[in-house]
């Protein structure tokens, strides 16, 4: 039996990085991932979505706004199958990388499914099986699409993320399908409508929640849903799916909506009805670890209720994002070498890669106020910066939550081009207990999508440049 210090099962971005943080603190190291290495987000989730977007928008900019901008096209079209190929090549090309990094650092990878036998003891399930043992086990097997019990699930043309990125059967005649109803109109759903919708799918969403994304700041929430109508996209929401069924006019989805029952016909449903934890055979029989609403339950330091157990990502719960994993990964690992993790777990920045870019970190002011804090709300419409109308950038607004009597920075939310990107300074000024004062003592660099930044920060204390002066009452 093969022996380490940390055996990691899961080679998604919590498991993979974690394993490269523990060689390089010494930790001898072996990483068990049955798929392929990088986990959901590299393979079927973050990256292969993003590369898929980034193609679509520049589609959408070449149908709509090339003219404004003096440029003539003619015959514009799009070849699906070079599309996903150039998503393949990404995704190939980033986790070869992860496979060098592995061999780098010399972590031993174990193709297989990884099961727990006990305290120590980890049997790799492959073609030949092998038991390997070791000091301590972490858990990062990361979580799978929910398929929710909904009559006709099961009909050919409903899939979910996985089977959509895959692109097998989805594509006719090099086009994507004419039609896409989502049932969920969370991140991943909101994602894929901006896709479909880009590439001149019809495409409808329908919702159960009252509005989309509907854990990010209401007037980001609205926004969104505004500018996808704008697009042509259907939004329904307060709406609970009955059923899907063929027929002649193809998949059928009906549900009870605001107006009653009512139905949507498509080409191809998408269920995005979110993710649960990927814990299918993890344990073998008579191994127990406490779990609540099939999540495994850990304490501050990631320990799970079997000694020398640790668990991260989306098996524990949270929020579903790699850079969580990532983190919580570290710091699992960290506190196993015996140091203090360094990385501030209760500040975990939300990206939204739709058009324009959606990013949140800290308090939403609903959130800030249900905790009985008084709040200054900083907003600007991104309207009025230049770099957003350069790059004909939609409807958006950078929104900044502080303390009314500290004046401290508590939260942002972004909802702009370049968003993802400029939400890092905002979640370091939040760590570092930052006020209105520092913040506004910066000079951000003009034309940037960035000076927006300090035009949300004067406008707590009505000092914003480019905002006109509210109205005396």
């Amino acid at each position: 039996m093969t022996s380490y210090q940390l055996i990691i099962i899961g080679g998604g971005p919590g498991g993979y990085t974690a394993a490269i943080r523990a060689a390089q603190l010494g930790l001898r190291t072996a990483l068990v991932e049955e798929r392929d290495l990088g986990g959901t987000c590299l393979n079927r989730g973050c990256i292969p979505t993003k590369a898929l977007l980034h193609t679509a928008e520049l589609y959408h900019a070449a149908a709509h706004d090339f003219s404004e901008l003096g440029i003539q096209l003619s015959g514009l079209d799009y070849d699906g199958e070079k599309l996903y190929a150039r998503k393949e090549q990404v995704v190939s090309q980033l986790r070869d990388g992860v496979a060098q990094l592995m061999k780098a650092n010399q972590i031993d990878v174990y193709c297989g499914h990884g099961q727990i036998l006990g305290q120590g003891r980890v049997l790799v399930k492959a073609a030949e099986e092998q038991e390997l043992s070791a000091e301590n086990i972490l858990i990062a097997s990361g979580s799978v699409p929910a398929r929710l019990p909904i009559p006709g699930a099961d009909c050919p043309g409903v899939v979910t993320s996985d089977e959509l990125l895959e692109g097998g059967g989805i594509l006719k005649e090099g086009k994507l399908p004419q039609r896409l109803c989502i049932i969920g109109g969370g991140v991943i759903g909101c994602e894929f409508a901006g896709v479909f919708s880009a590439l001149g799918c019809q495409v409808s969403i329908v919702e159960f929640m009252d509005r989309i994304v509907p854990t990010v700041d209401k007037d980001i929430s609205q926004n969104l849903s505004m500018i996808l109508k704008k697009r042509g996209v259907a939004v329904h929401t307060s709406s609970k799916v009955t059923k899907i069924e063929p027929s002649d006019e193809g998949l059928l989805c009906t549900f009870e909506g605001k107006k009653g029952e009512e139905q949507v016909a498509s080409d191809l449903i998408l269920l995005s009805t979110g993710r649960r934890a990927n814990t299918a055979a993890l344990l073998a029989e008579g191994v127990e670890l406490n779990m609540e609403r099939g999540l495994i339950l850990v304490d501050e330091n990631f320990r799970s209720s079997l000694p020398g157990v640790y668990a991260i990502g989306d098996v524990i719960g949270g929020m579903q994002l790699a850079h969580k994993a990532e983190a919580e990964g570290q710091a699992a690992v960290a506190i196993i070498a015996g140091e203090k993790p360094d990385v501030r777990l209760d500040l975990i920045p939300a990206c939204i890669y739709t058009d324009p870019e959606i990013a949140c970190v800290g308090l939403t002011e609903a959130e800030a106020k249900e905790q009985g804090r008084a709040v200054k709300i900083g907003k600007f419409m991104m309207s009025a910066n230049g770099k957003t109308q350069i790059a004909m950038g939609e409807r958006g607004f950078i929104k900044l939550v502080f303390d009314a009597e500290t004046e401290v920075l508590l939260g942002a939310a972004m909802m702009c081009c370049r968003a993802t990107d400029m939400l890092s300074e905002l979640t370091t000024a939040i760590a570092q207990g930052m006020s209105i004062h520092q913040l506004a003592a910066v000079v951000r660099p003009h034309p940037t999508f960035n000076e927006a930044v300090t035009e949300a920060v004067e406008a707590a204390v009505n000092r914003s440049i480019h905002t006109a002066p509210k109205k005396a009452r």
